[in-house]
């Protein structure tokens, strides 16, 4: 029988908006957050309750940013977690949420409280960052009070023309019983699953770039709007569809080829 994964019961019709963190407000971030806007317009529409996004990011708008990132020049020296999340609240009439500050746990070793979600979406552009998010995500399996408990983890990672996204899903998702599809619990963190492959890929080169051509060198102009429209249609599937075969994909503008990743 196909492997498939059955969407959490609490994200096909939940009473209040689906709590989202966006980690990252970058190339990627700032086109998934487009994308959100418009998921969150259409589940509206459908009857569904929407999402409630806060927008994680202590970085600052440069010239640099301008051209390959969602933001205009009038916006060069805000932060781009507040430029970004302002202008969403502005178009749709949400009231989401920026953080001008990075995602990670406080003084105690803990994630705030207001810092609880059931989704948690990945733009960060190093591997260090990366496998912290990915402790903070493990300890949060305990955590069983809360509404909006913590479920899914989308990551998105990408090179110059080349990148992937994998869906996993923090601890197992009750999954029913059925007759015609094998279900499965538990979609691991890509920490785990391709955790050398990340080291082996970092990069050792983090400086600031001063221009737009010198960020096109690092990354190539539509690599992450790309990979942004692609992973938001695996989440919107699981809105819709209620259950996914596929947990990701690999995806290289170079030879235009998009590989994906089953669920096994």
């Amino acid at each position: 029988m196909k492997k498939v994964h059955f969407t959490d019961n609490d994200l096909i019709a939940p009473t209040n908006p689906i709590e989202v963190n966006l980690i990252g407000a970058g190339g990627t971030g700032s086109k998934v957050l487009t994308a959100l806007m418009e998921m969150n317009y259409s589940l509206n529409e459908l009857g569904h309750a929407g999402l409630a996004v806060r927008l994680w990011d202590d970085d600052i708008v440069t010239n640099a940013n301008l051209g390959r990132q969602r933001f205009a020049e009038c916006e060069v020296g805000l932060y781009k977690s507040v430029a970004l999340i302002n202008r969403a609240n502005r178009w749709s009439g949400t009231n989401w949420k920026a953080e001008t500050v990075k995602f990670e746990r406080d003084s105690l070793e803990r994630l705030p409280e207001h810092a609880q979600a059931a989704i948690y979406i990945s733009c960060v552009d190093s591997v260090k960052a990366r496998f912290e998010i990915a402790e903070i995500l493990k300890g949060l399996n305990d955590y069983r009070a809360y509404r909006n408990r913590a479920k899914y983890w989308m990551d998105y990672g990408n090179s110059q023309s080349a990148g992937q996204v994998l869906l996993s899903t923090i601890g197992n998702i009750g999954q029913p019983h059925s007759q015609k599809y094998q279900p499965v619990a538990n979609l691991p963190f890509i920490t785990d699953e391709y955790g050398d492959l990340l080291k082996q890929s970092e990069t050792t080169d983090t400086t600031p770039s001063c221009s737009l051509a010198e960020a096109l060198d690092k990354q190539d102009l539509y690599i992450n709007s790309s990979l942004a429209q692609m992973g938001c249609s695996l989440l919107w599937g699981l809105f819709r569809n209620g259950m996914t075969e596929n947990r990701g994909f690999f995806h290289n503008l170079d030879n235009f080829i998009t590989q994906p990743i089953k669920v096994t």
